[in-house]
């Protein structure tokens, strides 16, 4: 019986997958395509989903650390104003009882800073906050590579389950002919029971295998149609590629491990996270240095007990002042020597974090080679197979027509058939998807 064929992409890519079941905003049935192509998928999977979105949303939250951080170099201007009340009994100076009197009085003022110099802080501080902001957007890159290699598995997946499905109606055809060329020899007695029943049964094994393949395409079809957060009730159909080239020229194993430690976002990561570690380490080392700081102000007052009039008060307490903070961090109980080498262990992680990134990256890379050299022997093997046990299978086929071979030697030239054909399909799209990893780690973009 030929199984409905799956490629295992789990084994094959480790990448969580995204929520599902929700609608990206903004979308509408009428604005999506009738048939996917994989280059709709991978592009609507990057403007909607959420993870990529949510990743994105935390970029724009370190633009504005960023720009904050640039500000805190320009001078800080705050303004005052108090208006007070006061009412109260006092003695009558003519004598009797006391009167009401109510008083008030005003204050004003305008104060800012800046800072002249602080031993290179607020420059360390703008290089922090700009490679956190890298880090974020290489998480965004590493998050879309993830998705887009799940995409393509799952494309892939769908179109092995078409054309599973085709060679499957080619057989459940051949079969009734077959069923109906032997009711005929039951009929007339040219055929034992026992061999019609095979018959009975063969064609409805296939009829089986035909439906388990339709069922595994629907599901493949869900599974695609979950990771770019469709809805449920919406109709998913993919566009099939006019051709699909399997044997394709690759770049040598020395080459792809340099273009993937150079494209890949993971490494870059890995880097800027070296480069943060080491700004963090000069921060700390600011902290140590003196600070110097210019702060001035204006203010001014008035009080209505006073004999002068209001403007001429405020002209009179009109104050000006100018001052500078010379900050000298004599002792700090090793608070800023426990963060130095605290810093300075960092670094020295950070190091071999990105070591390990490299190291992992190169065997994965080279893992995909082997498994790419691997996928297209195998699909040159399977594919000489194939039309070998097709032909064969054709000719026994006419045979059994025209009764120069026997029913048992039909069917184990079918049974052959079958198990070459599930051979030639699953190393076909096995190649195409270990050639499109392989590529993939070497900066190419995923097409068919």
């Amino acid at each position: 019986m030929l199984r409905p064929l799956r490629i295992l992409l789990p084994a094959l890519l480790a990448f969580p997958g995204p929520g599902h079941g929700l609608w990206a905003q903004g979308t509408t049935r009428d604005s999506l395509p009738a048939n996917w192509t994989l280059a709709q998928c991978i592009a609507y999977a990057d403007t909607n989903n959420i993870q990529i979105t949510n990743l994105r949303l935390s970029t724009l939250s370190g633009e504005q650390d960023l720009l904050q951080a640039r500000a805190a170099k320009n001078p800080n201007l705050s303004g005052s104003l108090t208006q007070d009340f006061a009412h109260s009994n006092a003695v009558n100076p003519l004598g009797g009882p006391l009167q009401s009197e109510t008083n008030s009085s005003g204050n004003y003022s305008v104060n800012s800073q800046v800072t002249l110099y602080n031993g290179g802080y607020l420059n360390e501080n703008i290089k922090a906050y700009g490679l956190l902001l890298t880090q974020s957007e290489l998480n965004v890159a590493e998050t879309r590579n993830s998705i887009t290699l799940s995409i393509t598995g799952d494309f892939l997946n769908i179109l092995l389950s078409r054309e599973n499905i085709v060679y499957l109606q080619d057989l459940v055809t051949t079969s009734q002919a077959q069923l109906k060329q032997g009711q005929q020899l039951f009929s007339s007695g040219s055929m034992a029971k026992k061999d019609f029943v095979q018959l009975q049964a063969q064609a409805a094994t296939d009829q089986y295998s035909l439906i388990s393949a339709q069922n595994s395409m629907r599901l493949n079809q869900v599974a695609l149609k979950e990771l770019l957060e469709l809805p449920t009730g919406y109709d998913f159909q993919v566009a099939v590629p006019d051709t699909l080239i399997v044997e394709q020229a690759y770049p040598a194993l020395p080459d792809a491990i340099t273009l993937a430690e150079s494209t890949r976002p993971e490494v870059k990561s890995g880097e800027t996270g070296l480069a943060l570690s080491q700004v963090f380490l000069e921060e700390e080392r600011a902290q140590q240095r003196p600070s110097l700081s210019v702060g001035a102000g204006i203010s001014s007052g008035y009080a209505n007990t006073a004999p002068s009039k209001y403007f001429t008060q405020v002209g009179d307490n009109f104050y000006q002042q100018v001052g500078l903070t010379l900050s000298i961090p004599f002792y700090s109980r090793r608070i800023y020597k426990t963060a130095i080498a605290k810093d300075q262990i960092a670094i020295q992680q950070a190091q071999l974090s990105l070591t390990g990134t490299r190291i992992t990256l190169d065997a994965e890379v080279e893992q995909a080679f082997v498994n790419l050299q691997n996928a297209q022997a195998q699909y040159i093997s399977a594919q000489t197979a194939f039309l070998a046990s097709d032909t064969a299978y054709s000719i026994t086929n006419e045979q059994f027509k025209l009764g120069s071979v026997n029913l048992v030697e039909l069917l184990q030239q079918k049974n052959l058939y079958t198990q070459a054909l599930q051979q030639y399909i699953q190393a076909k799209y096995t190649a195409i998807l270990y050639d499109k990893i392989y590529k993939f780690y070497t900066g190419q973009p995923i097409t068919l």
